[in-house]
């Protein structure tokens, strides 16, 4: 029962570096997907092309660090000449940042990690994912649709993945009043990568 206060150094650690390491990054763009994803599957080339476009309109990327389409938009970025962040979690299955991180951290517990996400990005590519990308895509809205932070844009890549949940969140959840409209709103659904990073170029504008 005496471990819970050294418990609690670790957190603060991590929380104090993140923090450090992070604080000079410019305008960045958090991609997420699966790590999953191989690198001949049309959602990995999405991945680079986003990464690529994301740099050359002025951003950083930051992603989890992992394989799959993590790996996809580091590549881009780190092609495309840009910052190429990784932010990785110590997990059995993956035990090291991809090969195009330029700079990287590594995470103990994945709320501190999901906190540098949200609080370093100016908005959120989702590319198809499972798990733990749903759980980064709802805990950006959740926090958004609460006010604790300011809204941002968040585009999901992708219309043939994406577009059963959107019917069902419309269908189901906004039926029976347990979201409302404005919280679907806060999505953009596509496969153009024009216009996804056209959002975030549109959203940098107006909180210049």
């Amino acid at each position: 029962m005496h471990t819970d206060p050294w418990r609690v150094m670790k957190i603060q650690a991590e929380f104090v570096e993140g923090f450090n390491d992070l604080a000079e990054v410019g305008p960045a763009i958090s991609v997420f997907g699966s790590a999953r994803i191989a690198d001949h599957h049309p959602a990995y080339d999405i991945g680079v092309r986003v990464g690529a476009a994301l740099v050359e309109a002025g951003f950083a990327v930051i992603t989890g660090g992992g394989p799959g389409a993590m790996e996809a938009a580091n590549k881009g970025a780190m092609e495309a000449g840009g910052e190429s962040i990784g932010l990785g979690i110590e997990l059995p299955w993956e035990t090291r940042l991809n090969d195009y991180v330029t700079f990287g951290l590594n995470f103990r517990y994945f709320f501190v990690r999901k906190m540098m996400f949200v609080k370093y990005s100016q908005g959120y590519v989702v590319l198809p994912g499972g798990l733990g990308t749903l759980d980064e895509l709802f805990e950006a809205m959740t926090l958004a649709q609460t006010l604790k932070i300011t809204q941002f844009p968040i585009v999901l890549m992708g219309v043939e993945h994406w577009q059963g949940l959107i019917d069902w969140m419309q269908g189901t959840m906004l039926e029976d009043a347990r979201i409302q409209r404005t919280d679907l709103d806060m999505l953009t659904l596509t496969d153009d990568v024009d216009e996804a990073v056209a959002l975030m170029v549109a959203a940098r504008g107006r909180h210049r």
